[in-house]
């Protein structure tokens, strides 16, 4: 990408100061004094900014700009749900005010308080105190997890956050369309794997939860002196589905090659950092949840594999059309569907 395109993506993605300031003193209940606006590095969805004000630090978060594939980038979706599990046992920011399409940047956003804490974006988490915080923290996630799938929908307002039927079918059919959509070379592997999964999809066996959808250790924030989760962050994703989706979404980072942009634990001697085999997480998870077992763990485990690369596909067709959040990292996302396919194929090959 030339140095003017990369200028063009920056200025798109810049937020005008000027206008923003009174609309927020306007419609955040305190908020006064805009000084700063700071985008953050991660995330390549949707751009997420720091505000500096006088009344203190808040994050604002917004669709990026551009021809946007369908129902992606749904940041009321995320508003929503952060809200509505305000006082449950998942930690989540506090919700502060959701804008209209018409926005002053011209698309629509939301603002949360922002929080202080740790972010672990090695899963392999050398930055820990040891292997007893190591352990802690993967056990937390994984409690954080069973309480999110045990969250009561109705209690609290979230009983029409999905649709009706099987999840895996209502997702297959997504991801394949999305992925279709923003294809950009054929992957025989890709292809295989999306064969494969329309011929063993498992009946629906009726069991309905929230999920995140894109659950791992770098979507969460940690108490800065323990090991505990205070933020679930980036729900875009998140819907009523099949607990076991996100149980077996995170679980795919057991597989995924520590020395890759994923920085997953393939390749990690895990026992040695005191961190939990995929096994004796899954085990731990059930007993939190009083499930005997899980079958079908492949179909699971391979889906999980799909669903990222269409994903990925997409953050890289966005690249190529110029309104990625983070271009040049989102570039290198074309190959990582390669490699996501080509793990699911071996996988579906031993199973």
């Amino acid at each position: 990408m030339s140095g003017a395109a990369n200028a063009l993506d920056k200025s798109a993605l810049a937020l005008d100061q000027g206008a923003l300031t009174p609309y927020l003193e306007m419609h955040v209940p305190g908020f006064a004094g805009l000084s700063a606006i700071e985008k953050f590095k991660s995330g390549q969805s949707n751009p997420t900014y720091l505000l500096t004000a006088a009344s203190g630090r808040y994050v604002l978060r917004a669709k990026p700009p551009g021809q946007l594939l369908k129902s992606a980038h749904q940041v009321d979706r995320e508003f929503r749900v952060m809200r509505a599990l305000a006082g449950t046992a998942v930690p989540v920011p506090r919700m502060l005010h959701l804008s209209a399409e018409d926005s002053p940047i011209g698309r629509r956003f939301y603002v949360m308080e922002y929080l202080d804490g740790r972010i672990f974006w090695d899963p392999s988490l050398p930055d820990a105190s040891g292997n007893d915080e190591r352990a802690a923290i993967y056990d937390t996630m994984n409690a954080t997890l069973a309480a999110l799938h045990d969250v009561d929908i109705e209690a609290v307002g979230l009983g029409d956050f999905g649709k009706p039927g099987s999840y895996f079918e209502r997702q297959f059919a997504r991801w394949t369309s999305q992925y279709r959509a923003s294809e950009t070379d054929s992957i025989a592997d890709m292809d295989r794997l999306i064969g494969w999964l329309e011929t063993h999809m498992p009946a629906d066996d009726g069991r309905v939860s929230l999920v995140h959808g894109d659950y791992r250790l770098d979507n969460m924030m940690f108490a800065k002196d323990a090991p505990r989760v205070i933020a679930v962050l980036d729900w875009e994703l998140s819907t009523l589905g099949h607990p076991f989706a996100d149980l077996a979404y995170q679980c795919m980072q057991w597989r995924l090659p520590h020395a890759s942009g994923f920085r997953g634990l393939g390749g990690v001697d895990r026992a040695a950092l005191g961190l939990p085999s995929e096994e004796d997480y899954v085990s731990a998870y059930c007993r939190r949840r009083g499930i005997a077992g899980i079958g079908n763990w492949t179909f699971f485990l391979a889906f999980s594999f799909f669903r990222l690369a269409a994903i990925c596909q997409g953050v890289y067709r966005r690249a190529l059309d110029g309104n990625a959040s983070n271009p040049e990292k989102a570039k290198t996302y074309g190959q990582a569907v390669k490699l996501l396919a080509a793990l699911a194929v071996e996988l579906i090959d031993k199973s």
